[in-house]
Order: structure tokens, then C-alpha cells, then sequence
């Protein structure tokens, strides 16, 4: 099957670099693929693989194979229209001058 854009598949497997640490500096995760995937809303990355554990003060470096599921017309839109209804939500418009009367 395949996807709209571009004639690529919906559902491809792809090598990635993830790195993981955990310091008093930082905490984050950080998942690089192979290539330049272009994720849309929607897309899922499913990494494979055992869970990844990192102590305090470790860092660690690995690789690892990743599924991208590309989403299909309606939950791509459901998506778009999700978006704006949490972006709306940090919307805080007054006309007042702030004084309490």
C-alpha cells in the first residue's frame, strides 16, 4: 500500500542512533534516523528493542532499528485539527488595562 506523498510506502523499516543521558546538566532521549525522514502529523517512530535503561551521571550511545507507520488521510487531518484546539488553549487575550475595579 502506499502512502500519498511522493509514491512512498506507509510502512518502512529505517536504522536510527539514539542517545540517552542522564546527568544533573540534562535528561533526554534524542532518536536520529538513517536518513531524512520527513515525520508529519500523525506518523508514528516505533523503536525496537529491550527497554533502555540509564543510570544517573550515564550516558550511552546505541543503534537500534525503527518502523515509521505513516498516517492516513483522516487521522493526519484529526491531527491537524487537534493541534490548533491545544494551540488555542495557550491563547490569552484581554482588552482590559489589568486593574481590578
Amino acid at each position: 500500500m502506499k502512502g500519498l506523498w511522493a509514491n512512498e510506502p506507509r510502512r518502512f523499516d529505517i536504522g536510527c542512533s539514539i542517545e540517552v543521558e542522564q546527568t544533573s546538566e540534562t535528561l533526554h532521549a534524542h532518536v536520529t534516523l538513517d536518513r531524512d525522514v520527513n515525520i508529519r502529523p500523525g506518523d508514528e517512530v516505533v523503536i525496537h528493542g529491550e527497554p533502555i535503561t540509564v543510570k544517573f551521571g550515564e550516558q550511552l550511545n546505541l543503534r537500534r532499528t525503527a518502523t515509521v507507520v505513516r498516517a492516513g488521510p483522516v487521522k493526519r487531518m484529526m491531527m491537524h485539527v487537534a493541534g490548533y484546539l491545544e494551540l488555542t488553549e495557550l491563547y490569552d487575550v484581554s482588552f482590559s488595562d489589568g486593574r481590578v475595579r
